[in-house]
Formats: C-alpha cells, sequence, structure tokens
C-alpha cells in the first residue's frame, strides 16, 4: 500500500484533524483498542510538541506521512516539518524515582512514546526534522 500524506498546520486545534487522520488509515490493519489508544497517545505527543515548539514566530507546517504494512500488521508514522532541529531521541530522561517536585517540566511523554512503539528514528535532512516510528500490532484484547 501507498504512502497516505497530510500537510497540516502545526497548530494544537489540528490535533482532532490528525487524529481521525491516523483512525481512518488503519482500518487494514487489526489492532486492538488498546493499541490504536497507545498509537494515538504517541501521535498527539509528537504533534503537539512540534505545535508547541518548533515554530515558535509563526505557524508552519506539519507533513505526516503513513503507511501502512498490512504484510507485518504493523503502522510506520513518519511527521516532518521545517521547524528547529530537534532530536527526541537524545532527549534525557530524568531520574524517575526523585521526588516529582524536583524534576524539570517536560520530557515525560516523549519517554513514553518510545516505549509505546517498536522502533523509532530520527534525522535531520535537507532542512527538516524527520521522526519515523513503527508500530507492530498484535491485536491483543483490550
Amino acid at each position: 500500500m501507498d504512502k497516505i500524506t497530510l500537510d497540516i498546520d502545526a497548530k494544537v486545534e489540528n490535533l482532532p484533524e490528525v487524529l481521525s487522520f491516523l483512525v481512518d488509515n488503519l482500518k487494514e490493519l487489526d489492532c486492538s483498542v488498546k493499541e490504536l489508544a497507545q498509537i494515538q497517545i504517541v501521535a498527539e505527543e509528537f504533534f503537539v510538541n512540534i505545535s508547541s515548539y518548533a515554530y515558535p514566530a509563526e505557524t508552519g507546517q506539519v507533513t505526516i506521512f503513513l503507511q501502512p504494512l498490512v504484510q507485518e500488521n504493523a503502522l510506520e508514522m513518519t511527521f516532518s516539518d521545517s521547524g528547529i532541529p530537534f532530536d527526541p531521541l537524545k532527549w534525557k530522561a530524568e531520574d524517575l524515582s526523585t521526588n516529582i517536585a524536583d524534576r524539570k517540566r517536560g520530557g515525560l511523554g516523549i519517554l513514553f512514546s518510545r516505549k509505546k512503539v517498536d522502533s523509532i528514528n530520527y534525522e535531520y535532512i535537507d532542512g527538516k526534522n524527520v521522526l519515523t516510528m513503527k508500530k507492530i500490532f498484535h491485536g491483543e484484547a483490550s
């Protein structure tokens, strides 16, 4: 199956359209309600981060590519933006055993997202942040 593309303004208020795009294009894959919720949370985390931080002075664009991998019952999801370069894989998670009041704000969503996908890769190519994730669905009961 070909990649499916959504070009959208990087605005938090566009999140429902992003999530709808994701759900509408997962129909060929056998994923449980729990797995669907996990991939939606991951998509939300990265879209909201791009919308909130990639373009501080203006509204920019985000391109989301979905590649349903029917043979593998998996999804490859890529976010691409021309905002400030940021590699979320280099983000160091704080020690979660420390008191929550003593921790810096942010980063837990990235940590959570990395644990909910099977692979994740970041590249900075031709002035663009390109973050690609793969999630294998097992169709487990919710």
